[in-house]
C-alpha cells in the first residue's frame, strides 16, 4: 500500500511504536518546529492577543498545524477522547 508523503499516517489502535515513529518523522519533515512543539508544547504568548507580533502569530499556528496533522491521524474512537486537548503535546 503506497502512503502520502502529505498525508499522516492513520492510526488505527494497532502497532503505537510503529506510527509513533512514522509520525515522528513525517511532522520533521514538514517542519522539523512541529515536532518540537510535540515534545517541548506550545509556545503561550505573554501578552494580549490584540498584542501578538507577526513571529508570536507564526508560532501559535505551528500548535495547530500539529493538532491538525495529529486528528487527522486518529481514528474516530481515539479522537473523541483526545478532541478537547489544546496543544498537540498533550495529544
Amino acid at each position: 500500500m503506497a502512503h502520502s508523503v502529505d498525508k499522516p499516517s492513520f492510526f488505527d489502535e494497532t502497532n503505537y511504536a510503529y506510527w509513533k515513529t512514522r509520525m515522528m518523522f513525517f511532522f520533521k519533515s514538514k517542519d522539523y518546529k512541529l515536532w518540537d512543539i510535540i515534545e517541548d508544547g506550545p509556545f503561550v504568548p505573554q501578552r494580549s492577543k490584540a498584542e501578538w507580533s507577526a513571529d508570536d502569530r507564526k508560532k501559535m499556528e505551528l500548535n495547530c498545524k500539529a493538532l491538525n496533522f495529529l486528528f487527522r491521524a486518529l481514528s474516530l474512537n481515539i479522537y473523541e477522547n483526545m478532541s478537547s486537548y489544546e496543544s498537540a503535546k498533550e495529544v
